[in-house]
């Protein structure tokens, strides 16, 4: 038996008008083509699907069956093809992210929130990209994008400058540090270092400071929240190193100062890593334009 999607549609049309004329009305075709439609399934099926006495035209127990089926099925096909048509349009789609840098939920959120009001039928979904190799993961398309400040020549993969950033030294007012004018990497061999729970390697203040010249903090405390950090630097419990916009308002408070890390400072870039065929979507540009917005306006607060 082979049953077609035009079948199901001919079924639920003969039932919803009750009769052949008007079912091919609604279906644009004549109706000799649809009486030839319902018996060449009939013939297939085997058995009759309307009683043919009947007015209005009604479905037999087996025509009832079939229009069960096609009220199940054909708003299935009519999703998937509005999915299809949103995909050739670009306003649907996927946009799996995963996070290299574990600051950047802080202002990865508003960005989020921008997006969804903009793009509602793309599906969203955050994957923390510690806890796998997130640029295999893109290769593979099981994420659509990563936040990274690591950038690889990988290829078929596009890295996208998003903005530039500086990691800042973040201590207690009354910390014997905040009295300098900057911190060099020799400052923090007697400090415990504050940080998010991530491998050093992926960390500024080791990449971009210490691990170059050779210095280990006294001792390390990891820390999953940023807000926790900085209570735990405020009771001077030790230092950290977070990006400028992510301390943007710690200056308007007592508690804490920010320095420089080395007298010139460091300054990171941080890019959004994607397929490059697929860089050029509506929704990736729209994203990309936002992520590269959002914490400019956080830092000018």
């Amino acid at each position: 038996m082979h049953i077609e999607f035009r079948h199901l549609r001919t079924i639920k049309a003969i039932h919803d008008e009750g009769g052949l004329a008007r079912a091919a009305d609604r279906l644009n075709i004549t109706q000799s083509a649809l009486s030839h439609q319902v018996k060449n399934l009939e013939d297939q099926a085997g058995v009759e699907l309307f009683l043919r006495r009947s007015k209005p035209l009604k479905l037999s127990s087996a025509g009832m069956r079939l229009l069960r089926a096609a009220e199940r099925i054909l708003p299935e096909v009519a999703a998937l093809e509005a999915e299809f048509a949103g995909l050739v349009a670009g306003s649907s789609g996927r946009l799996h992210i995963a996070i290299e840098c574990h600051a950047c939920f802080e202002w990865l959120f508003p960005v989020l929130e921008q997006f969804r009001r903009a793009w509602p039928d793309v599906d969203v979904d955050i994957r923390p990209g510690l806890a796998f190799d997130a640029l295999p993961a893109l290769q593979r398309e099981t994420v659509d994008l990563v936040i990274s400040s690591d950038p690889e020549e990988l290829p078929g993969i596009s890295f996208l400058p998003l903005f530039d950033y500086e990691p800042v030294f973040i201590a207690a007012s009354g910390h014997p540090l905040a009295a300098k004018e900057y911190v060099t990497a020799e400052d923090f061999a007697e400090e415990t270092l504050i940080t998010y729970p991530v491998p050093p390697e992926r960390l500024d203040a080791f990449t971009e400071l210490l691990i170059p010249a050779g210095v280990t903090p006294k001792a390390i405390r990891q820390v999953e929240l940023t807000a926790m950090i900085l209570i735990l630097v405020a009771s001077q419990r030790g230092v950290a190193v977070l990006p400028d916009w992510v301390v943007r308002d710690v200056k308007l408070q007592s508690d804490y100062v920010t320095r420089p890390l080395t007298k010139t400072g460091l300054t990171r870039r941080l890019y959004a890593a994607v397929r490059s065929d697929e860089s050029d979507r509506p929704f990736m540009a729209h994203f990309t334009r936002l992520a590269r917005t959002v914490p400019l306006k956080m830092m000018r607060r």
